[in-house]
């Protein structure tokens, strides 16, 4: 979809409206007690490869409006793409009925009081386009050609995106925010295509992303693979690098939201009413944190809520954000949640954060030093098809994928058969033995919807590799 901005005029002779423009003209619209007006400017360029050829590339724009109309306590949401000047007002008028028929919101509240305009508000939209990779795509033909030379192939693909949020309300807020995010994914198959690895990165703007060093850890793993080594299912001790940590931390993440620990439905919900928040979940230090101004990985420091949900709503649109513990040192801090829920549960409100950082004591090692130090075990690469099967444990399964190694005496011996596992994030991190050095990192999961991670790599002595699969 290439959708190109807000328009007006005739056919054939469009009027650009900016989002500024939208914001403004769609709050005057509306007659109902308070408004609140998302505009979100996107664009998006990439690269394809597959068997150390480029085989596309691209362009795209988009732009949604979201119009939230409130008369009363009742709530009405409409969100187009593509509106073009002359549709703003129907926009709007259908924002304004929809409210005016709704049901009183149970998360009702005065909206978010102004404040002085972001710095950058009244500045034009720059788009990312396809010269973003202009320093990263030599280095992938470098890469390429010694994939080549060394009888592998390589596939993949890169994309970077630039998401410009503004925001306006009846109550004075003018609020934007731009959101670079690129991410790299690199799986590397011998020439028979019997072995298989992959790499991915985070990035702002691929200046940043050593390909060279990539392609050879993945020759290297490619390398420990010609010697397969068969294991039954079992508890093993195992090292999980930062991004299968960052795949199991996002998703004990997403599980904290306060309405379902105090409505009992969740790992965080205290037997016989409440929270757990205060509790003990692991004896090593570890720290589970957000902060919307995290060097390499900020992102928006005002909630932006199109909708509400039982982890945000529409009236704290614009409550400003900033670093949050989740876990600290072991402890269950805080949990996800509104101002409403915050009335609810007594404790400090603490909405969503789009970032994750997850940190040990000081001092820890890397992901190569915590393997010369392991006797017998496994080193995984990455975890796959990660579904939940318990909320009230967050136990989760899901299956290892391109590369699970058999660690002896301080060095890899060979490839490993992939496992189902059988795991609940919360009680992993009562079981860790040790936490090492956190890096900036990509899940392999979840990263369509989440990238912003810093991770480090955990030795966890029983991890439960519960069936062999044969998946590949």
């Amino acid at each position: 979809m290439s959708e190109r901005g807000f328009s007006g005029g005739q056919a054939g002779s469009p009027v650009q409206a900016s989002p500024q423009e939208m914001v403004e003209r769609a709050l005057e619209l509306s007659r109902n007690d308070g408004c609140v007006v998302l505009v979100d400017e996107g664009s998006t360029a990439n690269l394809r490869f597959a068997g150390n050829t480029l085989t596309t590339n691209g362009v795209a724009r988009s732009a949604r409006l979201t119009v939230i109309s409130i008369a009363g306590q009742g709530v009405g949401v409409v969100s187009r793409a593509a509106v073009r000047a002359d549709q703003l007002a129907g926009v709007v008028a259908a924002a304004d009925a929809a409210a005016r028929d709704a049901q009183p919101a149970e998360d009702a509240g005065p909206l978010v009081e102004g404040t002085p305009a972001s710095p950058h508000w009244d500045a034009p939209v720059q788009p990312t386009d396809i010269e973003v990779f202009q320093t990263f795509a030599p280095a992938l033909g470098d890469a390429f050609a010694a994939a080549e030379a060394g009888g592998r192939r390589l596939y993949g693909f890169a994309e970077h995106s630039v998401n410009s949020t503004f925001l306006g309300t009846s109550a004075g807020l003018r609020l934007r925010h731009d959101q670079p995010t690129g991410r790299l994914e690199l799986n590397a198959k011998s020439a028979d295509l019997k072995r298989s690895a992959w790499t991915g990165v985070s990035t702002q703007d691929f200046t940043d992303v050593d390909v060279a060093a990539l392609g050879s850890s993945l020759a290297q793993r490619l390398e420990w693979a010609k010697n397969r080594v068969d294991l039954p299912a079992g508890r093993y001790e195992t090292l999980l690098p930062p991004s299968a940590v960052a795949d199991l931390m996002i998703y004990l993440y997403w599980s904290a939201g306060a309405r379902d620990a105090l409505d009992g439905r969740s790992v965080f919900a205290k037997p016989g009413g409440g929270t757990r928040v205060g509790e003990q979940l692991a004896t090593l230090p570890v720290t589970l944190s957000s902060d919307p101004g995290a060097a390499g990985i900020a992102c928006p420091p005002f909630v932006a809520a199109h909708a509400s949900s039982r982890e945000s709503s529409v009236f704290d649109n614009g409550l400003p954000l900033g670093p949050t513990d989740w876990i600290k040192d072991g402890r269950l801090e805080a949990l996800m949640q509104t101002r409403y829920s915050a009335g609810l549960s007594g404790l400090p409100v603490t909405p969503g954060i789009d970032n994750l950082i997850m940190t040990g004591a000081e001092g820890g090692r890397s992901l190569e030093e915590m393997i010369a130090s392991t006797r017998r075990g496994l080193l995984v690469t990455c975890l796959w098809y990660i579904r939940e099967v318990d909320p009230q444990t967050l136990l989760v399964t899901g299956l290892t994928r391109d590369g699970v190694y058999l660690v002896e005496h301080g060095e890899v011996v060979g490839e490993v058969n992939n496992f189902r596992f059988n795991e609940s994030p919360v009680d992993l991190l009562g079981r860790v033995s040790e936490v090492g050095a956190s890096e900036r990192t990509l899940p392999r999961e979840w990263n369509d919807y989440f990238q912003r991670t810093v991770m480090p790599p955990l030795r966890v002595p029983d991890f439960n590799m519960s069936t062999v699969s044969q998946a590949s």
